[in-house]
């Protein structure tokens, strides 16, 4: 049961990007939300998001955010790449946590980081923000009740406009710790995760192609692969986020398709039901380009603005998360135990893919390093 005192919330958002934004302007909404501090490290996107959401103090400098005594809760938005030492930082004074996936960009990062979850006992979760959607809710609860029987194969594929891809390539100065599956199939890779949570992973095998992204940014097209679990059960999963930029889907595209012994479930979560042509430029949820005049419209993961406000899933995952530090409720938030094994296994599909053989689950930190040793599934 909920309590019926409600606790103050003096939230810290770290990162003013698109995320930081969205989550800076739905709490600034929450009634037990009474202190937003901001930490932007781009002076005019700090200027720009700290008066969007009334932020109560702005700095470039997140430890000094972090100092402040009327913080009692983080959110960690800043890119993927920056994640650990904010997240550190945040443990050390035993703040709750919101942080954007992944926890890290190397297993050993995200181990070091969830190793200092454990030690702190910090109540952290990482924003997984499809499991905020009904319709993953509604196929949870069908598994989860056992309507489908016991799970024996689930298929995903997801297709991607390259926007989204060439917008990640550019924030970084190593293309090779990007991939379509860590940075964009991991959602779908959760969802199905989060389906089958009572099954163990056993062994994954997967290739990747790079004949779009590979000459223009040194990066991967594309990955499939399946994962065997220890009961014999099958995950086969495929994600392209090389598709042109005209794609009508701003972003996602997905489908997924659960077989059991009594029962099977289909998905369809390409956003093919509401079709906008128009003659002006569509913007989408990553980089503008002007050719675009067509749109499936709610592709965009975080969901969309209407009336002035973000509708969808990731407010209210924020909410959620909001009410969760005031009141007490339990949530379906992702664990950092669950987003370190996410991380795990698509780095799995990309080592897999990198050395042609299938892998034996889980992959180590050894095994991700270039020269490391690494074991052969049996």
């Amino acid at each position: 049961m909920p309590k019926k005192n409600p606790k103050r919330i003096g939230l810290a958002i770290i990162g003013g990007g698109r995320v930081g934004l969205f989550r800076g302007e739905v709490a600034a909404r929450h009634p037990q939300v009474d202190f937003i501090g901001l930490a932007e490290i781009k002076p005019d996107r700090a200027k720009l998001v700290g008066e969007k959401i009334g932020a109560d103090f702005v700095t470039s400098d997140f430890r000094a955010l972090l100092a402040r005594p009327e913080i009692t809760a983080a959110i960690i938005a800043t890119d993927e790449h920056l994640h650990v030492d904010p997240i550190l930082a945040a443990v050390e004074r035993k703040l709750p946590l919101l942080i954007e996936k992944p926890l890290a960009t190397s297993l050993a990062d995200s181990e070091r980081v969830l190793a200092a979850i454990k030690r702190s006992g910090v109540d952290a979760v990482v924003g997984y923000t499809q499991r905020f959607r009904r319709r993953w809710l509604a196929a949870k609860e069908k598994v989860r009740t056992g309507q489908l029987g016991d799970v024996t194969l689930v298929t995903s594929r997801a297709f991607m406009n390259r926007l989204v891809a060439l917008d990640n390539y550019k924030r970084t100065d190593d293309p090779s710790g990007i991939s379509p599956m860590v940075i964009s199939g991991t959602h779908a890779l959760d969802v199905v995760m989060w389906m089958m949570e009572s099954k163990r992973p056993a062994e994954i095998y997967a290739r990747s192609v790079d004949k779009t992204l590979g000459p223009l940014c040194g990066g991967t097209d594309a990955t499939a692969g399946m994962i065997t679990f220890e009961d014999g059960s099958l995950y086969h999963a495929s994600i392209s986020w090389a598709l042109p930029k005209v794609w009508p889907g701003a972003v996602y595209s997905l489908e997924v398709g659960i077989v059991g012994t009594g029962g099977v479930l289909t998905i369809d979560d390409t956003h093919r039901d509401i079709v906008l042509a128009t003659e002006g430029a569509q913007g989408e949820g990553y980089a503008p380009d002007a050719a675009r005049r067509v749109d499936f419209l709610g592709s965009y993961p975080p969901g969309d603005m209407a009336l002035g406000e973000l509708r969808g899933p990731m407010r209210d995952e924020t909410e959620q998360w909001l009410n969760r530090l005031a009141v007490g409720v339990p949530t379906q938030h992702a664990t950092a135990a669950e987003a370190h094994n996410r991380l795990m296994l698509t780095k799995a599909f990309d080592l897999s893919a990198r050395l042609k053989r299938a892998l034996p689950l889980p992959i180590t930190v050894e095994d991700e390093k270039p020269r490391g040793s690494l074991r052969v599934a049996g």
